[in-house]
């Protein structure tokens, strides 16, 4: 906080933007809500809808960096409510236009805009609060992600059906048009605030000279905590990424779940094991990081750890009752590491590079995590003709190597980093 702020100000801050970040992740949902209505209209095919969820996914990875470059040196506020601006005048606008092209451009300018949010947000959260409430903060931010995709599935389902999918798009822009002037009554802290009001012994200096132009990315494997940090996450990220697509389909083929029981159960247990785990997760890392300084990387090594051998269980386990009890925990599992591994992207680099730290980060997950993730398991499972050989053989694997590179985390924090008191 900066001098005279009032305490209030970080809690109402951290309210704005997890709200803004609910309305992120239930836009994302919507089109997976609403593609068959939408398909039936524009008359799609599977592989042209597809090409809509891509157009996004490149609009948000591609250009995370370029805004991880400018929320280390430009006016944050700007940033963030220009990116909510664009995202939901993107969504309005996919909600009107008849035109394939045209839609698959207003997918990727909701990509653009949620990059500028997604990329920028958590280091301001991080400015707001000290070292000891700082992934609690975190933590309630990305409670986000469970709540919001529920509810973006739950209001684009129930807008289709009741009142056309265009509805959907509609109800979600218009209030992300208004919400995006809310940041400009939101007091922006300095880089490094917190930080240097408290003094913590952190494991990387404060502030360091700027690195010129884009060189930034580069002077980031500098900081081996934070490249364990990304390994880990996109080895993480690949494993979901090809969990949330076929774990439904697995449930259908192998246990002969009808489909629609089948993705029922996966959304339900998505929203009740995400919201859960997060919160735990986060919450009891705090604790542990305050009494040993090393409970964010014990936390993360620990899921992924426990995370493999559930994964192993829910895709050989013969009984329908047992598989989903490990296809639960194994979600859980995957969640619980959701705040730590974000406060420590944002702790493992000094406070100039935070935006661009979260940046890379974004970029790298996707780029080699959840991008191909899916596509992998798929052509395993056409060649091999075995969709359970397939997953059995990319997602457990994925999750030991994340385990490996988080339990190396562990190893370097306790080297660097004396106990937080």
């Amino acid at each position: 906080m900066t001098n005279g702020e009032k305490p209030l100000w970080p809690v109402a801050t951290l309210a704005v933007l997890t709200g803004l970040n609910l309305l992120d992740y239930l836009d994302r949902q919507l089109l997976a809500a609403v593609l068959p209505a939408l398909q039936g209209e524009l008359h799609l095919g599977d592989e042209q809808a597809g090409n809509i969820a891509t157009a996004f996914m490149l609009g948000y990875f591609l250009t995370a960096p370029v805004f991880g470059w400018l929320g280390d040196r430009l006016s944050r506020t700007w940033l963030i409510g220009g990116g909510v601006f664009v995202w939901s005048l993107g969504t309005l606008l996919s909600g009107h236009t008849s035109v394939y092209w045209a839609l698959l451009l207003f997918r990727i300018l909701v990509g653009f805009g949620e990059a500028s949010f997604g990329t920028i947000s958590p280091g301001w959260i991080a400015d707001l609060f000290p070292s000891w409430r700082r992934n609690n903060a975190i933590t309630i931010f990305y409670l986000a992600i469970p709540v919001g995709s529920a509810l973006g599935y739950l209001m684009g389902g129930f807008m289709a059906v009741h009142f056309g999918w265009r509805s959907a798009f509609l109800w979600a822009g218009y209030p992300g048009l208004l919400l995006a002037f809310s940041l400009f009554f939101l007091r922006e802290p300095e880089r490094g605030a917190s930080d240097r009001q408290e003094g913590y012994p952190a494991p990387v200096p404060a502030v360091v000279a700027e690195p010129v132009g884009w060189r930034v990315y580069l002077d980031l494997f500098k900081y081996r905590g934070y490249v364990l940090v990304v390994a880990g996450y996109v080895a993480q990220t690949f494993a979901m990424g090809g969990f949330s697509l076929w774990a439904p389909s697995f449930l259908h083929r192998i246990h002969h779940l009808p489909l629609d029981r089948a993705g029922f159960f996966f959304s339900a247990a998505l929203a009740a094991t995400g919201l859960f785990a997060t919160l735990i997760g986060g919450f009891w890392a705090t604790r542990w990081q305050r009494r040993t300084g090393s409970g964010y990387a014990w936390l993360l090594a620990l899921s992924a750890s426990l995370a493999a051998p559930a994964a192993f269980l829910a895709f050989t386990l013969d009984d329908l009752a047992w598989a989903k009890v490990a296809l639960v925990g194994t979600m859980f599992l995957l969640f619980f590491s959701t705040g730590p591994v974000n406060t420590l992207i944002l702790e493992t680099v000094p406070v100039t590079m935070r935006a661009s730290a979260m940046a890379a980060s974004i970029f790298s997950i996707h780029l080699l995590g959840d991008l191909w993730s899916p596509k992998f398991v798929g052509y395993l499972s056409d060649r091999w003709g075995d969709l359970r050989q397939a997953v059995l053989c990319a997602l457990p694997g994925a999750l030991v190597v994340s385990a490996v590179c988080w339990g190396l985390l562990v190893v370097h924090v306790r080297r660097t980093r004396a106990p937080a008191g």
